[in-house]
Parts: structure tokens; C-alpha cells; sequence
């Protein structure tokens, strides 16, 4: 997921703006599925920029997850991402099966 604001379809301007974003916009699809973020089971967050956006990965991932526990995680670092963007959030989550009534 990356931080597009799904009201206007544009990326978030500020920084700390576009990777909550991304988080919440991973949130959103992960809750439609019926799963919550403590069903996450690995998170890849990819940055162009390992030293300026990994405190704010950190930062955001503490805010959502509270005092944990915190899903596996692997952050990458990477030349470019599409539209020049900053950061991309990829989450696995486990989202029990609905029951046949």
C-alpha cells in the first residue's frame, strides 16, 4: 500500500502524513477482509531513504500496534518507488474463514 489518500487519489503531502496513510490504507483492506492489524503475520516496508523514513515507519508502527506484540517486519531500502514515492507498505494477514450458514 503506499500513502494515497483515497478522498482525492493523491499522495499525502508530508512525510509522516504518507506513511501513516499507507499504514491506514493496508488497515482498511486488511478490515475488510475481517481481519485487524494484530492479524498481520510479516509487513515488507520498502523506503528511498533508510535513515530519514525508518524512525517514521517506527514511529506510525508504534502508534497503531500500541506496546506490541508487533508483527515479523523487513524494511528494504530501494533506489526509486513508483510516482517517486517514499514509502510502500506490503502486509500478510490472517483472516479466519467465514463460516457457511
Amino acid at each position: 500500500m503506499r500513502g494515497i489518500d483515497p478522498a482525492t487519489n493523491t499522495l499525502v503531502a508530508d512525510e509522516e502524513g504518507r506513511i501513516r496513510q499507507a499504514f491506514m490504507n493496508m488497515k482498511l483492506v486488511a478490515e475488510s477482509e475481517g481481519a485487524s492489524l494484530q492479524d498481520a503475520t510479516r509487513l515488507v516496508v520498502y523506503v528511498t531513504d533508510m535513515y530519514r523514513y525508518r524512525p517514521i515507519v517506527n514511529k506510525v508502527q508504534e502508534e497503531l500496534w500500541g506496546e506490541g506484540p508487533y508483527p515479523p517486519r523487513t524494511i528494504i531500502e530501494v533506489d526509486r518507488l513508483n510516482q517517486d514515492d517514499i514509502v510502500e507498505v506490503e502486509g500478510t494477514f490472517h483472516a479466519a474463514v467465514k463460516g457457511n450458514k
